[in-house]
């Protein structure tokens, strides 16, 4: 069979375990702090970028790769890991250039190698939800299920059913930073009231609000287990910004309702962080049939 290689960007927020395991190909992010140019968890890591965000005046911006970058990595793959066939997943066209930037990266790819098949795919999401399907491409190509196979995998049983849910304390992170979408309306929330957002086919979208973040886990909980069931079965990662308390604490409020098959806790990259904010709290889930 054909070897198949898989890459993302450093904003699926993948732990690094499950990226050295599964031989992930990730490409970082820019991040724009003044003068600076850093790239996502490459020349910026997580705890370091944190602590300076609480003090930031003024938001960094942040900037997709470019075609370049791609065009490198695609080369890398097929140098390195003999790939004849990549899998290229991407966040949310809408709110990011990460995928046009690879489709165009992806017509050069052809002309250089011909022989060499790309797909690249826009998950309509962000974050782990983005996460868990490379996680579960690069899985399937380790087991031996073919190309064509694990595409309809993504785009039929993963895209159309994985879900974000997040609080935070402020959503001022995600205004200042452009990307709050249609929960702009929740802005002149009180200071006591804590959003819940989530993403419907690549943008943001408010899910409602609560008084307290036990309130807001619990809310979680139960848009988890409307939509698939107290049978149901799920697969979920526990997503946060400098805040593995509160994660904990959703972890133990979901797992005492639904069945996890798997979880995993994650830590937003820093170039998703500089949008939710520090404290920023959350899951990406799917539903699974086994």
């Amino acid at each position: 069979m054909p070897k198949i290689a898989v890459l993302t960007d450093s904003c699926a927020s993948i732990p690094e375990t499950l990226l050295k395991e599964l031989k992930i190909h990730m490409v970082a992010y820019y991040i724009h702090r003044g003068q600076e140019v850093l790239r996502d968890l490459v020349t910026i890591q997580r705890d370091e970028f944190l602590r300076w965000l609480v003090t930031a005046k003024v938001l960094p911006t942040t900037a997709s790769p470019g075609p370049g970058d791609y065009l490198q990595a695609y080369e890398s793959m097929v140098k390195e890991q003999g790939a004849e066939e990549i899998f290229s997943i991407h966040m949310t066209s809408i709110a990011s250039g990460a995928y046009q930037a690879a489709k165009i990266a992806q017509s050069m790819a052809q002309e250089q190698m011909p022989k060499v098949r790309i797909e690249v795919i826009d998950t309509r999401n962000t974050s782990m939800c983005t996460g868990w399907m490379v996680i579960e491409a690069a899985r399937a190509a380790r087991a031996g299920v073919n190309f064509d196979s694990i595409l309809e995998l993504i785009k039929k049983k993963m895209i159309p059913v994985a879900r974000m849910l997040m609080t935070a304390d402020t959503l001022k992170y995600l205004y200042m930073g452009g990307r709050i979408g249609l929960a702009k309306n929740m802005l002149g929330t009180l200071l006591n009231i804590k959003p819940l957002i989530g993403m419907t086919d690549g943008v943001i979208v408010p899910l409602g609000q609560a008084r307290s973040r036990n309130r807001a886990y619990q809310m979680m909980v139960e848009m988890i287990e409307s939509a698939v069931g107290p049978l149901g079965k799920i697969k979920i990662a526990y997503t946060h910004a400098g805040a593995r308390e509160e994660v904990e604490k959703i972890k133990s409020m979901v797992e005492k309702r639904l069945i996890c098959v798997e979880s995993i806790v994650a830590e937003l990259s820093p170039a998703l962080a500089v949008h939710s904010g520090p404290g920023t709290a959350g899951l990406c889930y799917y539903p699974v049939e086994e």
